[in-house]
C-alpha cells in the first residue's frame, strides 16, 4: 500500500476585509515582482553601462502590463482557445484563474523591446539583467501554484507523493516543488555565478541564451511528473502543450549562447 504525505491543505485566502480578498497567489505575484525590481536595481549597479536606476523603476510597471496581459493572453490562445472564443466575456476573468508562463514572457519580451527602443537602451544587455531576475519570479509563483494544489503532477508511488485536494485519491508527485527548485532556485543561482564572471557579462545575449534553454530544458523534464491539463490531454508522442511550447526557448537560448561565444 501507498502511504502518501498529507498535503499542507492551506487556504488560498490569506485574509479578507470585507470586499477586499487578498490570496496567497496575490501576494506571490507582488513578492515577485518586488523582489525581482530590487535585485535588477543592484544589479543595474553593477552594469551601469546597461541601464541606470530610474530606468529600473520605470520598467516595473512595464514588466506588471506585459506579464498580466501576456500571461492571460497566452492562456486563452495556448490552452482553451475554443471556450474563450465562445464566451469572450471570460477572457477578463482572471480571478477564476489561468494564466501562461510562456504568454507572459512573451508579454515581457514586448514590453522590453518597446521600452528599449524608447530609452536608447542595448536591448541584449537589458534582457541580460532581466534573466537573471526572471527566476525569482517562477519561484514564488510556483510556490503558490503548491499553497492553491493546483498544477499537481501525475500519479506516483514515490515517498513523497501527495494527495491533492483537487486531484482525486491517488497520491501524486508535488511537481509545483519541482518546478519552484528546477526554474526558480537553480535557475537563479546558475545564472547568478555565471553573471559574477566579468568575461561572461561582456557577451551580451549569453545570460539571456542560458535563462531560454535552462527554463526550456527543466520546463520540459517536469513536464514528465505533471498531470496534463484535463481538457488537452497528452498531445503527439505523449508529449504536453508545455514542452511544445518550450521548444522555441530551447532554440533560442542555443542561437544565442552560440551568438555570444562567437562575438570577440
Amino acid at each position: 500500500m501507498t502511504i502518501a504525505i498529507a498535503f499542507p491543505n492551506i487556504d488560498p485566502v490569506l485574509f479578507e476585509l470585507g470586499p477586499v480578498v487578498v490570496r496567497w497567489y496575490s501576494l506571490a505575484f507582488i513578492a515577485g515582482l518586488l523582489i525581482g525590481w530590487r535585485y535588477l536595481r543592484r544589479q543595474a549597479v553593477t552594469s551601469p553601462n546597461t541601464v541606470d536606476e530610474h530606468d529600473v523603476d520605470d520598467f516595473l510597471v512595464w514588466a506588471t502590463i506585459g506579464v498580466v496581459f501576456g500571461g492571460r493572453l497566452g492562456y486563452v490562445l495556448f490552452y482553451k482557445p475554443g471556450f474563450y472564443f465562445g464566451n469572450p466575456s471570460e477572457i477578463l476573468a482572471v480571478w477564476r484563474g489561468g494564466m501562461s508562463f510562456h504568454g507572459g514572457f512573451l508579454g515581457v519580451v514586448i514590453a522590453g523591446l518597446i521600452f528599449v527602443r524608447m530609452r536608447n537602451i542595448p536591448a541584449l544587455n537589458f534582457a541580460d539583467l532581466l534573466s537573471c531576475v526572471a527566476p525569482i519570479g517562477l519561484f514564488f509563483g510556483r510556490l503558490a501554484n503548491f499553497v492553491n494544489g493546483e498544477l499537481f503532477g501525475r500519479i506516483t508511488d514515490v515517498p513523497w507523493a501527495m494527495v491533492f485536494p483537487r486531484g482525486g485519491p491517488e497520491p501524486r508527485h508535488p511537481s509545483q516543488l519541482y518546478e519552484a527548485v528546477l526554474e526558480g532556485l537553480v535557475l537563479f543561482v546558475l545564472l547568478y555565478l555565471l553573471s559574477r564572471q566579468e568575461p561572461l557579462r561582456r557577451r551580451p545575449g549569453l545570460l539571456t541564451g542560458v535563462f531560454l534553454f535552462g527554463y526550456g530544458g527543466f520546463r520540459i523534464v517536469a513536464e514528465i511528473f505533471r498531470q496534463p491539463d484535463l481538457h488537452l490531454g497528452l498531445l503527439t508522442s505523449g508529449t504536453t502543450m508545455g514542452q511544445w511550447l518550450s521548444l522555441p526557448m530551447l532554440v533560442a537560448g542555443l542561437y544565442l549562447i552560440a551568438r555570444a561565444r562567437l562575438e570577440d
